[in-house]
């Protein structure tokens, strides 16, 4: 095999191997992964797959291309976790080929090769990978969009240096089809970062038109044909009303700070520093003083990623909503910047100095900390109850009969050997030992702190619940959580279309004349507006979660 072939090979076989596995070895969290699996199941059983609908009634806050995936998988594979989690593991290997062919193309085969490490044996992109999100195909779709843009900028400019053999036509459709697909899995802020980043390089360049006007329009046409695929049929079929609550959605969003998702100013910038430990810190040396490259489109590419990362990183700053895969578009530059680093150190062509050793030792230590203390406290609830004085939720939570045995600290112990061996490696200049060794163990201790901790976090913060609603399942009644937001109700109940209107409605739960059973559910210390209400009794409560139970009344009677 080439050494291309080779590689490549090699990366999606390590990312087979750290994306597929435990899908579904837990249930999906509450807010967005339940959300979106609940809308995908929606999909599949009501056969409505223009229109995005959650608990059966239009749902304006996102569009449809990631349901359908998931619907497609859920189709396959069956309703279920892994069938929701699927499509972020293939987008992690179609990620993993595409950085690997562009580091190819841009460099040669051993950059693509660091640029996929980088972007394996980083944390959260890793994390994302084994998720039910929207970002990762969001984030995809976008860079490829602007990747085929840069390409289409080049090609009109031979100096570049860069050996193009597509029409440019076609590079510029594929670049706005792109970017519309973007529109399409979450919204107009695709759309919004593309353009930012072409206009924040066009201020770089002096104002200078690097493509003409028209080229631009030509972009934003393709755009508007991939996103009225979906928008103009919505409009067609049901009017305006659809499109125009998504856009005051979309507004408010970006505008407003969303209710327990507010947050410092740096949030984003400590994010993307532990989050995509280890390249992050390779990362940082890539803002100052770099090595020349051999050909323009090296240095240019260089520019581009600096300024995706800054648009990035300053309108999810100043967006008051601070929620952490919002600047998750960051991770693919950051990526490309830390391969850049070492792939100069390996050369020879630039010195690290004493930064990045203490940079990965600290950040590293505050992850080894964060997996020894798990299973610790796990052991020793009583010492998180001073912290949870003031909330009674989370004391009864900590109430869950988990076992932890010890042994769930062994990823924090692997983290720390692997430290100490990629450091003295580093300190030797033995790059072809050392970057394998940070990268793939951090994957590896990423996958065992999923393995070992993330059930047991699960168990303490919603397993109760969803054992209760998978208890409803394919029992006719209704079931209600009252005092707070969740979608879980909806998912592991495996709710029916809804025949009864009033159903939505609370008070006519609590009081109305139902015609079968209704189940409560709310936290212990929101039990007010269940609790004493004629004819609802409560059956049980466990770990902060209360359970009340109202049947039909006898025929005749008032209510």
């Amino acid at each position: 095999m080439s050494p291309r072939t080779r590689h490549l090979a090699l990366l999606l076989s390590a990312g087979a191997l750290c994306y597929l596995p435990f899908l579904g070895g837990v249930h999906l969290f509450d807010w967005d992964e339940i959300n979106f699996a609940e809308i995908s199941r929606e999909m599949l059983l009501t056969g409505e797959f223009l229109r995005v609908n959650l608990d059966f009634r239009p749902f304006w806050e996102k569009p449809p291309l990631f349901f359908w995936l998931q619907a497609a998988a859920m189709a396959a594979l069956g309703i279920g976790e892994y069938a929701a989690r699927l499509p972020n593991a293939v987008n992690g290997l179609i990620t993993l080929a595409l950085v690997y062919h562009i580091g190819s193309r841009l460099h040669n085969p051993r950059f693509g090769l660091l640029w996929g490490l980088a972007w394996l044996g980083a944390t959260l992109p890793l994390l994302y990978a084994k998720s039910g999100i929207i970002d990762p195909w969001f984030n995809l779709f976008i860079f490829l969009g602007l990747w085929l843009f840069i390409r289409f900028y080049w090609q009109r400019h031979p100096a570049m240096g860069y050996a193009e053999h597509r029409p440019g036509w076609l590079l510029l459709l594929g670049s706005g089809l792109a970017v519309g697909l973007g529109v399409l899995t979450k919204g107009p802020v695709a759309l919004l970062l593309a353009g930012l980043t072409m206009a924040a390089y066009w201020v770089t360049v002096r104002f200078r038109w690097y493509v003409r006007p028209l080229h631009f329009l030509a972009f934003l046409l393709a755009v508007s044909v991939a996103m009225l695929a979906w928008f103009g049929v919505e409009t067609l079929r049901n009017g305006t009303w659809f499109v125009e609550e998504f856009t005051r959605y979309q507004i408010r969003l970006l505008s407003t700070p969303d209710a327990g998702h507010r947050g410092f100013p740096g949030y984003h910038a400590a994010v993307l520093l532990l989050g995509l430990f280890p390249a992050s810190l390779f990362a940082l040396r890539a803002f100052g003083k770099l090595p020349a490259e051999d050909k323009t489109c090296q240095a240019d590419f260089t520019r581009w990623m600096k300024i995706l990362f800054w648009v990035v990183l300053l309108l999810f700053s100043l967006i008051r909503t601070k929620i952490v895969h919002y600047s998750s578009m960051a991770y693919l530059p950051m990526t490309y910047l830390g391969a850049l680093v070492m792939f100069h150190a390996m050369a020879g062509r630039l010195r690290l100095g004493r930064g990045v050793p203490i940079g990965l030792m600290a950040v590293g230590a505050l992850y080894i900390l964060a997996a020894a203390a798990l299973p610790f406290l796990g052991r020793h609830p009583e010492l998180l109850e001073p912290l949870l004085a003031k909330d009674p939720f989370g004391r009864a939570n900590l109430e869950a009969a988990v076992h932890w045995s010890g042994w769930e600290a062994l990823p924090a112990l692997w983290l720390a050997l692997v430290l100490i061996l990629a450091l003295r490696e580093l300190q030797r200049q033995r790059w072809r030992r050392a970057l394998p060794i940070l990268f793939g163990g951090n994957a590896l201790f990423v996958l065992g702190v999923l393995v070992a901790d993330i059930g047991k976090i699960e168990a303490y913060s919603q397993r109760a619940a969803i054992a209760f609603f998978q208890e409803r399942q394919g029992e006719d009644c209704y079931v209600r959580n009252v005092g707070y937001k969740s979608y879980a109700q909806l998912f592991y109940t495996r709710k029916a279309p809804v025949t009864e209107p009033r159903s939505y409605d609370q008070e006519w739960l609590l009081r109305g004349d139902i015609d079968k059973p209704a189940y409560f559910v709310t936290r212990i210390h929101r039990t007010d507006a269940v609790a004493g209400v004629p004819g609802v009794r409560e059956i049980g409560r466990r770990n902060g979660f209360v359970f009340f139970r109202r049947d039909p009344p006898p025929a005749g009677t008032d209510q």
